[in-house]
């Protein structure tokens, strides 16, 4: 097309929403007319499929439950028996922060709470940790920390970092039933070093988790500060508008009830059954095209703002975790999904944008821009051009360079970023998730390979313990295959030799005599400490 053409093709696709001051371009993804003809059956179901899923459709049959986090945004929405736990759950959240702030709550040890230490990973983390990117304060009331693995090294880099304010750290465990490893484990490193400080871990601990969950039952057991209901209608990834983000958010001191409006106006404008009036639903169709429908083209999120760094990471279980799925909802193998990646603009010109621009053409972008530059006036760096100038002309030209070397690309436009357009973002790609899965055929709302994932971890650390179990046991040392065949794993012997190299290099009592280059003439001991 030639540039009066693109100016027309611009302004036949720009949404534009008066009340978020979000704007969203697609007019650089080369779909036609035709393609959307062809897809507008599909449209219409998805929209009737989404309308079903708020009016409180069983959406994961895997699980049995409704999907139900637009109501968080919209009680009037959800089923009369939920709507009153919805708006309570946000009281509560509200007059126990505002009791910590004012220090009516309070470590033993000290006057007020200063930090803020919050255990979780996926959704009960990756959400937080955008809000607290995107909106915290430079100064917020609690400075916040994350342990969103169970890496030792991690763990001991945050607590290091803390110790000397463990005993005035306000410490929020997040698992949805009280059993997730990673989180358990944080739980028991955080006790631990509590404890070894001389410190109560109940004084400082606040639980968010479901009702009867093995955390649940160990909050009421040891007598935690509070806790926080969630909802098994709401998925980990869908989740930043309950307690698991709410409650962090407002501690940081960001206005969640204007998160929250942001969303609920987002969710409105989602809901318009006409594909050009509908932002999610052209981010949807955007996708089919990018990726014939059979996402075969990653997305590129390139934010072209510090504080929104983190979206890309936030977006990439939102996205992949939803559509990333082998069966469709018939079940015909399909292996669906739409890989995402990003960093931030423009420190990614200075990265990943010379192959976007010229190596292998398989992707699309997304670019987030904020027309607001920074709060307040900006010096010239150059003759009437700024900083935030010279940010505005990097997205645009990367934009330029990548169309006219047949690279597509999709512009989200916000005014400024503060709580409305950040809650506005999330339930925009909500939705879009949700109208995308709808138009390929998949369950948006279940996670079977992360399942998969976790039990195969388990039957590994169950062959640990057959492994030293044997070892503990045994005199002289075994060779790989004496001590495979022991534990009746003598299909795993690659497993078992990474084992005991992973025993060995933690000095849990396992000595690995011979040539480490050639595993399979090792043997292993065992030397009691």
């Amino acid at each position: 097309m030639n540039t009066q053409e693109l100016w027309e093709r611009y302004q036949d696709w720009l949404y534009f929403n008066e009340d978020l001051g979000l704007y969203l371009d697609v007019s650089r993804m080369r779909f036609d007319e035709q393609l959307v003809a062809e897809l507008k059956p599909k449209f219409i179901r998805a929209f009737k499929d989404m309308a079903a899923l708020e009016q409180g459709a069983i959406a994961n049959p895997d699980e049995n439950r409704m999907v139900g986090h637009y109501w968080l945004r919209n009680p009037e929405l959800a089923p009369p028996d939920l709507k009153n736990e919805i708006v309570g759950n946000l009281d509560q959240i509200e007059a126990f922060v505002q009791k910590v702030h004012n220090g009516t709550i309070h470590p033993p040890l000290a006057p007020k709470f200063t930090d803020v230490l919050a255990i979780g990973i996926g959704g009960s983390a990756l959400g937080p940790q955008f809000v607290d990117g995107a909106l915290a304060a430079d100064s917020p009331p609690l400075a916040i920390h994350f342990i969103d693995n169970t890496d030792p090294d991690g763990i001991d880099h945050i607590l290091n970092r803390l110790k000397d304010q463990l005993c005035s750290t306000l410490v929020i465990v997040t698992s949805k039933s009280g059993g997730t490893p990673e989180t358990r484990n944080g739980r028991l490193e955080v006790k631990h070093a509590y404890e070894q400080q001389g410190l109560n871990f109940p004084d400082h601990a606040v639980a968010v988790t479901m009702l009867g969950s093995k955390m649940d039952e160990l909050e009421r057991i040891e007598g935690w500060l509070a806790e926080f209901p969630m909802f098994d209608w709401v998925g980990g990834r869908t989740s930043e508008m309950s307690s698991v983000g709410l409650l962090s958010a407002s501690l940081l001191g960001i206005d969640v009830r204007a998160m929250l409006e942001g969303a609920k106006k987002m969710d409105v404008a989602t809901r318009v059954p006409e594909v050009r009036r509908n932002p999610a639903a052209l981010l949807a169709l955007s996708w089919y095209y990018a990726g014939n429908g059979k996402g075969e083209k990653d997305m590129v999120v390139v934010p072209y703002k510090d504080s929104l760094l983190l979206f890309s990471r936030y977006l990439q279980q939102l996205v992949m975790e939803s559509l990333g799925k082998e069966k469709d909802l018939d079940g015909k193998t399909v292996h669906q999904g739409l890989a995402v990646y990003g960093n931030k603009g423009s420190t990614d010109q200075h990265a990943f944008v010379q192959q976007l621009r010229e190596g292998v053409a398989n992707f699309f972008a997304t670019f987030i821009e904020v027309l607001e530059d920074r709060n307040g006036a900006s010096i010239e760096v150059e003759p009437d051009v700024t900083s935030g100038d010279f940010l505005f002309g990097f997205l645009q030209g990367t934009r330029q360079a990548l169309y006219e070397n047949h690279r597509d690309s999709i512009t989200v436009t916000i005014s400024q970023v503060n709580p409305g357009t950040v809650g506005a973002l999330i339930a925009l790609f909500e939705r879009a998730v949700g109208l995308y899965a709808s138009l390929v055929n998949i369950n948006a709302y279940n996670q079977p390979g992360v399942e998969a994932g976790k039990k195969a971890a388990q039957t590994l650390l169950e062959l640990q313990r057959k492994i030293l179990d044997v070892l503990k046991g045994t005199d002289q040392p075994l060779d790989l295959a004496a001590l495979a065949e022991k534990t009746e794993s003598t299909n795993q012997v690659e497993h078992v030799y990474k084992i005991v190299r992973h025993l060995a290099a933690n000095h849990r009592g396992i000595v690995l005599h011979g040539n480490q280059a050639k595993p399979g003439e090792l043997t292993v001991g065992y030397i009691p400490s």
